[in-house]
């Protein structure tokens, strides 16, 4: 029992020593917080780089519009086929959305394969298989003749202009169609089908699978903004303010950007946190200089970063006792799984053991623990750099909608994500940590460029149908030229019945005369009193022209309010009270020439002392407003400067 206790013991103090010892060897691949909140700074600003119409050119994150302008709200509802080509199969899908009361969704598919022959031959020929594939697939469900709306996953480097067109840049992953590289694949597709005439889609959107994995997962959460993946490579979307993308015209609203950021770090940005490891990667990849972001983080480079680390250390004699085998030396060998293997809790050290095994090593105990660190290492600083500049999308949107504290979700797809046993635990550890204004839901997306691309066609769908509700509303309110033309012609002959006095009383258009004979020439001035009464309250206002080399208006005012009693009265009270308040605000004006704030306006009791007072205003033009006394009706008051001082005389 003692001999046990003691084995243990000297395992664990091995153990520890062995981690001290590659911490302090790979010391600068463990980032600090400080280090990461820097690093999602700069990714900060190369997303307002990528925005900018005129900064985009030199961004290395392209943020690059979809046209996808909503995410799924749960109302969508109908039948849509997908198709998903990004490899050597590609997939059609036929997907089912219900919304009656209960969201569901049901998916069939069908995997055609692309032969090598065609990956390398025309494009017309590549494009006439895919239509071919889909006219089998619609006669297997028995529904040719029914045309309906298509999304189309094509998940390769394209620019896009609008939600269905899509141009490819370059083929990548083995594809070399010759034809397509500059052209819109979505226009290629349709003319494939309409060549066949046996059948016909609604080809509505073109996406990646970025984004098909945020609108995947948006059906089910509403809050789903954001789109991430993290397998062979790695890219994230998010729901950006139109006002905000330069490359698109219009501000109302929002879109969906496709940010591209395994190219982040491209223009240097990156290079005090790259080792040598990082450029021994570059160098030997088939786009050095290129992606460098990615060749941190994605699974296709993950591996590799462990098997260069344990090479370097073997031949310092710091693992295998210097010892080298051909397979450890081989690019490629030491694959992403093994890393994720090897940090699985119980099983790891052994599965550390089979592995260098497997590679033609004699491990040790200390072997397995220091390759089982590295791992670790390597994986850590891997989420660590996807949650610093996930952080940062998180805070611009944050940003964006004035929030103090953003309630978000984000989509998840990818094998790092899914499959690595520490990666998503990690990566939302320290999305916390660096957005700590921000609570954050992670989803993992189920099809994404499958489903997706339906649930993009869906809301496109749900979105069209919309807009072709509110036209039928509006059409009704639509006038052609000629019905204008009538309205013209109509009102002219109204305003003439109106003007007419043997016509005037039965013209709808009475065409009132107002008595005024002018409108202002600029030699106006003086102090003049306003009455406004239209509703419920009613103001008492001074206003006090000046005119010269500088004209200026200067008004003081004052609001009452009116009784319902008053109301409801008679006409005497509504103008008794008027009285009162103009005389009241006239004699503070005059007392205090310089005026005062309306709420310090007192009542002129003393000057007002006759009720039977009448006042108005009468005129030749507008610019000669003069007082008036004894009129048999009470009308707006104004006072010139000179009758000012009279105000009390009047009667």
């Amino acid at each position: 029992m003692i001999a046990a206790h003691l084995l243990a013991y000297f395992f664990t103090e091995l153990s520890h020593d062995q981690i001290q010892k590659v911490d302090k060897y790979l010391y600068h691949l463990r980032l600090s917080e400080e280090t990461l909140l820097e690093i999602s700074k700069r990714f900060l600003k190369e997303m307002e780089k990528g925005l900018g119409r005129d900064t985009n050119a030199t961004a290395t994150i392209k943020m690059l519009p979809t046209f996808v302008r909503s995410t799924p709200d749960g109302t969508e509802s109908g039948e849509f086929l997908a198709l998903d080509l990004g490899g050597t199969n590609f997939r059609v899908l036929r997907v089912k959305v219900s919304d009656n009361g209960k969201q569901k969704v049901e998916m069939e598919n069908q995997i055609y394969a692309i032969p090598e022959d065609l990956m390398r031959g025309s494009g017309t020929q590549l494009f006439d298989h895919i239509a071919e594939c889909l006219a089998n697939f619609l006669e297997k469900l028995k529904i040719k003749d029914k045309k309906l709306p298509l999304g189309f996953t094509f998940s390769f480097p394209c620019q896009q202009s609008k939600l269905d067109e899509s141009i490819l840049i370059n083929w990548t992953k083995g594809f070399k169609s010759s034809g397509v590289e500059g052209r819109d694949v979505v226009a290629l597709l349709r003319k494939a089908i309409s060549k066949r005439g046996d059948f016909d889609i609604d080809i509505l959107a073109v996406i990646n699978d970025t984004v098909g994995t945020m609108m995947t997962c948006g059906y089910d959460d509403h809050d789903c903004e954001i789109g991430l993946i993290v397998g062979t490579g790695t890219n994230a979307c998010y729901m950006e303010e139109m006002r905000h993308i330069d490359l698109v015209d219009g501000d109302e609203g929002r879109m969906c950007v496709n940010m591209e950021w395994g190219a982040f770090g491209d223009d240097g940005a990156l290079d005090d946190i790259r080792t040598e490891f990082d450029r021994e990667i570059d160098m030997g990849s088939l786009n050095p200089g290129k992606q460098l972001f990615e060749k941190m983080i994605s699974g296709m480079y993950m591996g590799e970063l462990v098997r260069l680390i344990l090479v370097k250390m073997a031949k310092e004699g710091q693992l295998f006792r210097g010892r080298t085998t051909p397979d450890l030396l081989t690019t490629g060998h030491f694959e992403t799984k093994f890393v994720s293997a090897i940090e699985k809790e119980k099983e790891g050290l052994s599965k550390a053991e089979e592995i260098l095994s497997r590679l033609g090593l004699e491990a040790s105990e200390e072997d397995c623990v220091a390759t089982q660190r590295i791992c670790q290492i390597v994986s850590e600083r891997a989420a660590n750099l996807c949650a610093a500049t996930l952080a940062a999308v998180l805070r611009r949107i944050k940003e964006n909608k004035g929030a103090e504290r953003l309630r978000s979700t984000v989509g998840v797809d990818g094998s790092v994500y899914k499959k690595h046993p520490q990666f998503s635990r990690q990566l939302q550890k320290m999305v916390r940590r660096l957005a700590p204004g921000c609570g954050v839901r992670f989803l993992r997306s189920e099809d994404g460029s499958g489903k997706g691309a339906a649930m993009v066609t869906a809301v496109a769908y749900r979105l069209s149908s919309q807009k072709e509700e509110r036209q039928a509303t509006l059409d009704a309110f639509r006038l052609s030229k000629e019905q204008l033309a009538g309205v013209k012609q109509r009102m002219r002959e109204e305003m003439e019945r109106g003007l007419r006095k043997e016509t005037h009383d039965a013209a709808t258009v009475k065409m009132l005369p107002t008595y005024v004979r002018a409108t202002p020439d600029g030699t106006e001035k003086g102090d003049f009193l306003a009455l406004d009464l239209g509703g419920t309250n009613f103001r008492v206002l001074l206003v006090r022209v000046r005119n010269g080399k500088k004209r200026t208006v200067e008004m003081h005012n004052k609001i009452y309010s009116i009784p319902l009693e008053a109301m409801q009265g008679t006409g005497e009270e509504v103008r008794e009270r008027g009285e009162r308040g103009g005389r009241g605000d006239a004699q503070q004006h005059l007392l205090h020439p310089t005026g005062g704030h309306a709420g310090d306006w007192r009542g002129g009791e003393r000057e007002g002392r006759e009720r039977g007072e009448r006042r108005c205003t009468t005129t030749s033009t507008p610019s000669h407003w003069r007082p008036c006394r004894g009129l048999e009706r009470s009308c707006l008051t104004t006072l010139s400067t000179a009758s000012l001082t009279s105000w009390s005389t009047w009667g």
